[in-house]
């Protein structure tokens, strides 16, 4: 009897992950002996072929087997385009720190990527103005394009080939839990479908699949989810003139956030979020009114109300008074000039964040354990932080010759900063358009 309730209690949240990949919670009969891996990394975005990349050049796990599954096709990198692509991330010195510990910076640094110093973020309807600084030169941060990223983990994942095996065109459509306690015929792992029919098992599953993530579904994991009712527009944009261009410029609007990443001396990246309509307005009018339309949002003060600048000057003083601090002098941003041919795309945003990162045998990191919104392209460094911190704990488990997979300090350690993470979250609804909340 205790033995059955066991069973539903584990297939309850199972069956309420609705559609999504195959899955059950059976005996395994054993009769063909399929690949073993230690462990298994669902999904080769930035994030999870980062989980591949650390796992693989980690001494303690030098004699561990670790696969990378990718549902697409393996992309051929050739000479690095003189057009810079329309989708970047503001990559943090922390998050280039991971990357240079298993050799994806320098090739970052061989290819292109530009460093900014200052941050500037303001608001359109007073004259609130906060500004990050580094007094002592260093740099605030990196903005470099998605695909420089991916190209310098791909080399990196080739070179560690011997350590860790990629399968390209290869998606999970089912799994087969274990059970949650030990039986005498059952096996302790998950085992994996592959859509081709062939199957595998894996120590630890790593759900690095995006915010719709089918690891998330099949565990049965909530996923807490919002609708901003917004849509972000990119593009990449040449400046009137050359600058020195190391400033990152965000600028709150009634609708929403712009911001204006730099790339060059003479280019920078937008990032416009807004309601969809507007999105849709902004990606379909022509040129020159769309390079109007940037400039204005930067600078344009027809949103000023005396009234918010009256609080806003009020609460600066009081501030003031309790902890007196030096003011930094607004700058003004740069002007648009044009912007590249065929760059302007938009895309839904939405905030998601699962009920639980880990369980036993499963880890998620990345989309699919939080999606947030892409505030000055900082989203991949919660990611790579997801990463360095799995890889700490794994390293650990490895040295210590622990089981990979069922540590339940790890579990209680990565579920721990859960609420904060949250709560941190929960600030981008202040400006979106918030008007959907769903739980699945």
């Amino acid at each position: 009897m205790a033995a059955r309730l066991a069973v539903s209690r584990w297939r309850a949240p199972l069956a309420a992950a609705g559609p999504g990949p195959l899955l059950s919670c059976r005996r395994w009969s054993g009769a063909r002996a399929d690949a073993v891996y230690d462990v298994v990394v669902s999904g080769g975005g930035l994030v999870g072929a980062a989980m591949a990349c650390a796992l693989g050049y980690n001494i303690h796990f030098h004699d561990k087997k670790i696969l990378l599954l990718e549902a697409g096709p393996k992309k051929v990198w050739e000479k690095l385009p003189e057009t810079y692509s329309n989708r970047v991330s503001s990559i943090s010195p922390g998050s280039a720190t991971l990357l240079s510990s298993f050799g994806a910076w320098d090739h970052i640094c061989n290819m292109r990527y530009r460093a900014f110093r200052r941050m500037q973020v303001w608001d359109a309807c007073s004259e609130a103005l906060i500004m990050f600084d580094k007094d002592n030169l260093d740099d605030m941060g990196y903005i470099v394009e998605n695909d420089v990223i991916m190209r310098a983990l791909t080399k990196q994942l080739e070179a560690a080939s011997d350590r860790v095996t990629v399968l390209y065109r290869s998606k999970a459509v089912g799994y087969t839990w274990p059970y949650p306690f030990t039986m005498a015929d059952s096996s302790p792992w998950v085992h994996i479908t592959l859509g081709d029919g062939s199957t595998l098992q894996t120590k630890l599953l790593v759900g690095a699949d995006g915010h719709n993530s089918g690891v998330r579904q099949a565990a049965g994991i909530q996923n807490v989810s919002w609708n901003y009712d917004q849509s972000a527009v990119v593009a990449t944009l040449h400046l009137s003139e050359a600058t020195e261009n190391n400033v990152a410029w965000q600028r709150f609007l009634p609708s929403g956030p712009i911001a204006l990443l730099p790339l060059s001396d003479t280019l920078s990246s937008l990032v416009w979020s807004t309601s969809h309509e507007h999105a849709a307005e902004l990606v379909s009018m022509d040129e020159e009114k769309f390079v109007d339309a940037i400039n204005s949002a930067f600078w344009s003060d027809a949103n000023h109300t005396d009234f918010i600048d009256s609080a806003g000057a009020m609460l600066q003083y009081a501030v003031a008074f309790l902890k007196p601090t030096k003011v930094s002098a607004r700058q003004l941003p740069p002007s648009v000039a044009r912007v590249d041919a065929k760059s302007r795309v938009l895309f839904p945003l939405g905030l998601g964040h699962a009920a639980e990162y880990v369980r036993p045998r499963l880890a998620l990191i990345g989309d699919a354990a939080h999606r947030v919104h892409p505030l000055a392209g900082q989203g991949v460094n919660m990611g790579f932080g997801d990463v360095s911190s799995l890889v700490h704990h794994l390293s650990a488990a490895a040295f210590n010759g622990k089981d990979l997979g069922t540590d339940y300090g790890l579990c209680k350690q990565m579920n721990a900063p859960l609420l904060n993470m949250m709560l941190k979250k929960n600030k981008h609804l202040l400006f979106s358009r918030f008007n959907k909340f769903t739980l699945h």
